[in-house]
């Protein structure tokens, strides 16, 4: 009852000339006064932008059509009334009334100055503007006061269905206001094309709607996320304090979500993305912004961070909200995932460096199992060095001088009686612009690339050549070269060897391959079935890196595999860490008890050499012995080098195989680098010590 008394003394106010512009109110006025507050009490209601929703009230085109017709006191109190009714209908606090009164007033006074200049229809229209854009920026500042965030954002968030949706009343309210100056019995038609505008208000929004949100999870996009990165940068720039606080980009894939869709179908899989969606949305702190950017990855901008501990601490809210199984269908599946952290400004300064890297970490992660990673530079295959080199590397592969490329062979001994068996093939490489590069950096750099095959035939190549060399001298060593897991996976690397050994005269059992742990874990059918071909072709498969990845007695037990090396790091341990050495012994039992041959690498002094000797370990190689040197040298050094343990040095014969090269110390150009004492020892003929 009060509201309706309240209409009804607002409807009076008309009667009073409010200002000297205002028409007599006609038939006209009270059919548009009377179909406003009809509207009002059922306005339309189309989904848009979160806070700044808001119905679509008829109000508007019959308030515009009675400022063009009447006056503006008539349309403010028709305004006004039609807010009242909205308001009471719709359940809005007094304050939001009285806001809306204001608003609506404001825009309509701004309107009826526009009109007291030209009151023809290129004033209606700028009136007509000027009342959206007053009507809009008051909305949206008033959310930008209550809720805060960033202004320009909230006025560009819904502002394109919300101008074609006000513009068509408006335009409406225009056409109205000339229909009723010719017979006010065409008001009512309006009814007409206001539901058009209803329709058109909610296709509009819907597809703003889908252009800014996830359709599945109700999350936002990667549009959306790429703007919030953008606005987070703006404030980090704008900041006091932007030399200490951080914003934090945090990618998320879940773990083995594809398992989940094979087995249960895509639709269980949508669920438990809605479901992980929720879960995300409920970790996140006040202020981050959770998307999703597709299938099962989502992306987190965590804002106002102070370093990479408390981005870290994000990650790890968000992986414990996933540790409980999601319950579908009384079926509860375990969820994962692995979180790559990017913070800003040090890991990029625009959104696409920033996604990269947090990608980059996000895979090192799922790779490491640590479930939370922040980007490293040192994991990133695709920074602009390795890229360099990757392509210098590549050019210098087609040169025919190698373009630094070389080839250094490292010495293997026989522990118990001091002979050569054998020599590891180590890469070398002098970049015309980085010097020396590290070899643990150039495998790297090729490993993800398609280079790395090309770089393995090139080392052997080098390699089985160099054997051929050496035959002429009565100098017959088995050499290890080192390959990579593309290298295991091509379909003609045993055909490649073959026509080495073939066009060189090398015999194949002075050759030996080594190959790593992990390099067994990626396609081991199709890596069992390439080295089975090598064994059957006479070439040695050694081990590498023995203890530091996913070997298992059954790997040892099925592999055609003739020696197995015990990784430095166990090695260089031994003598200070009691658990290395024992590691090392157990090491060196198992694999006689398989019958293979076991190689200690990494021996730098004699205390490890007399610990290796008395575990029982057969072969050592390290800087004890001899540092990596090119063929020439090694060849001088053999002739006038004795070693630790030297009874008797025949010609050499026994296996070990090339791997990654060790960085090599400076020596000045009249070092000598053996550290044994001297023995005179040509290739293949007695020694001194043999008279």
């Amino acid at each position: 009852m009060i509201v309706v008394v309240l209409a009804a003394t607002l409807l009076a106010i008309p009667w009073v000339r409010i200002t000297p512009d205002t028409r007599e109110v006609t038939l006209a006025f009270w059919l548009m006064a009377g179909l406003a507050l009809a509207g009002d009490a059922w306005p339309f209601s189309p989904p848009t932008m979160r806070r700044m929703s808001s119905a679509v009230f008829p109000s508007t085109c019959f308030a515009f059509a009675i400022l063009l017709t009447v006056g503006l006191g008539p349309a403010v109190a028709v305004q006004a009334a039609a807010v009242v009714v909205s308001s009471w209908r719709m359940r809005h606090k007094a304050w939001r009334a009285i806001f809306n009164i204001a608003q609506y007033s404001m825009a309509l006074s701004l309107a009826a100055v526009v009109l007291r200049f030209n009151d023809g229809m290129i004033g209606a229209l700028v009136g007509a503007a000027l009342w959206f854009l007053t009507a809009y920026a008051s909305t949206a500042a008033a959310v930008w006061l209550r809720f805060g965030g960033r202004f320009w954002q909230i006025f560009a968030g819904p502002l394109v269905p919300e101008a074609l949706t006000t513009g068509a009343l408006l335009l409406l309210g225009t056409i109205l206001a000339a229909a009723s100056e010719m017979n006010p019995l065409l008001v009512p038609l309006a009814i007409v094309p206001l539901v058009a505008v209803q329709r058109l208000s909610v296709l509009s929004s819907e597809q703003s709607r889908l252009a800014r949100v996830d359709s599945l999870t109700g999350l936002v996009n990667r549009k959306v996320l790429l703007a919030e990165v953008a606005a987070a940068a703006i404030d980090h720039a704008r900041s006091a304090d932007g030399e200490s606080r951080v914003f934090a980009l945090l990618l998320l894939d879940l773990d083995r979500f594809k398992n989940v869709n094979d087995a249960l179908g895509h639709a269980v899989g949508d669920r438990l993305l809605v479901a992980v969606a929720d879960r995300l949305a409920r970790a996140a702190r006040p202020g981050d912004l959770v998307a999703r950017l597709g299938g099962d990855e989502f992306a987190i901008v965590a804002p106002r961070l102070s370093g990479a501990e408390q981005a870290r601490a994000v990650a790890a809210n968000v992986t414990r909200a996933l540790a409980t199984p999601v319950t579908l269908d009384g079926l509860p599946l375990d969820v994962s995932g692995s979180v790559g952290i990017a913070l800003y400004p040090e890991h990029g300064r625009d959104f696409a460096t920033l996604m990269r890297h947090a990608d980059v970490a996000m895979y090192d992660a799922k790779h490491r199992g640590d479930g939370v990673a922040v980007y490293a530079p040192e994991s990133d295959h695709n920074t602009p060095r390795r890229l360099a080199l990757v392509g210098d590397l590549r050019r210098a592969l087609e040169s025919p001088d190698g373009g630094g490329l070389c080839i250094h062979y490292q010495p293997q001994i026989a522990i118990d009686s001091g002979e050569i068996v054998g020599v590891e093939a180590l890469l070398r490489w002098q970049h015309p612009v980085f010097g020396q590069v590290d070899p643990e950096e150039l495998i790297k750099a090729a490993e993800p690339s398609a280079v790395m095959r090309q770089l393995t035939r090139w080392v052997l190549d080098q390699t089985i050549t160099q054997l051929a060399t050496w035959r002429p001298m009565a100098l017959k060593l088995r050499c290890a070269v080192n390959v990579s897991v593309r290298d295991l996976h091509s379909d003609d690397i045993v055909e490649h060897i073959t026509e080495l050994l073939r066009t060189r005269g090398v015999t194949a059992d002075q050759i030996q391959l080594e190959i790593t742990e992990e390099a067994l874990m990626a396609d081991p059918h199709r890596v069992l079935i390439t080295l089975g071909r090598l064994d059957r072709l006479g070439v040695a498969i050694a081990l590498d890196d023995f203890g530091t990845g996913y070997s298992s007695l059954q790997h040892l037990r099925r592999l055609p595999l003739a020696e197995v090396k015990i990784d430095r790091s166990f090695v260089l341990g031994m003598t200070d860490d009691p658990d290395d050495a024992a590691i090392v012994r157990s090491i060196i039992e198992l694999a006689g008890a398989l019958g293979l041959r076991v190689v200690a690498e990494g021996v730098e002094d004699e205390k490890i050499w007399r610990l290796l000797h008395e575990a029982g370990c057969e072969v050592a190689q390290g800087w004890f012995y001899a540092r990596p040197m090119a063929a020439a040298q090694l060849v001088d050094w053999m002739s006038r080098t004795t070693v630790p343990g030297a009874r008797q040095l025949t010609r050499p014969a026994t296996p070990t195989a090339p791997r990654r090269p060790e960085p090599e110390p400076e020596w000045p150009a009249d070092t000598d680098v053996s550290p044994g004492p001297q023995l005179a020892r040509a290739a293949g003929e007695p020694v001194e010590s043999d008279k």
